[in-house]
């Protein structure tokens, strides 16, 4: 049987952010997200089952990945880069790398429950952690991310996939939009661009 793929969704982010405005980081160029409209408080259900709002990471950069713990081949992937791209950043730079805290949001409510949630990021980064909450608020906090996601259609064996953006975006201290973190390429690349904005 050939295996399921996930269907990723790559928002057209350029058409969601302002111009850039001032500001810039220790080369001089301005974060390529500066002033965009993405992003705004939440609260969803993290993964010891209570509440986990995003103004708990005030003072902190943050990572936010939208996804699914069943996902067969995109999520794991990128997950990984991200988990090893920090875990480099740290190894070189620890009290910058301390101050990130990478999110991973679900979703697939239904099946990603936070227990599921604990046992999948635990396998990328020991902070990264999960969060879940109704699918109505997923799709609201998704679309404040400029993020989307669908259910696909089930397979023969009875599963489905989701289709979603997979997108990883990167924070600054005051939740403000600072750039999109390569997790497409290398652990190398990750840490890259964490050493250009975290400071």
């Amino acid at each position: 049987m050939p295996r399921l793929k996930s269907l990723t969704i790559v928002a057209p982010l350029a058409t969601l952010f302002m111009l850039p405005g001032c500001g810039s980081n220790v080369s001089g160029d301005p974060p390529p997200l500066e002033g965009g409209r993405i992003g705004g408080d939440f609260t969803l259900t993290g993964e010891d089952g209570g509440p986990v709002s995003w103004k708990d990471f005030d003072g902190q950069y943050r990572t936010v990945y939208f996804g699914y713990t069943f996902c067969p081949d995109v999520c794991p992937t990128d997950n990984q880069r991200l988990g090893a791209g920090l875990k480099l950043f740290e190894k070189r730079h620890p009290a910058l790398g301390s101050q990130v805290q990478p999110l991973f949001v679900s979703v697939d409510p239904a099946r990603d429950t936070p227990a599921v949630l604990k046992e999948f990021t635990a396998n990328f980064h020991p902070r990264m952690i999960g969060l879940t909450g109704e699918e109505e608020t997923l799709q609201e906090v998704a679309a404040s991310f400029a993020a989307s996601f669908s259910r696909g259609s089930n397979s023969p064996s009875g599963g489905y996939l989701m289709n979603h953006t997979n997108i990883t975006l990167l924070f600054g201290p005051k939740g403000e939009p600072i750039a999109t973190i390569p997790t497409d390429q290398d652990a190398e690349a990750v840490a890259a661009e964490f050493e250009k904005w975290v400071h």
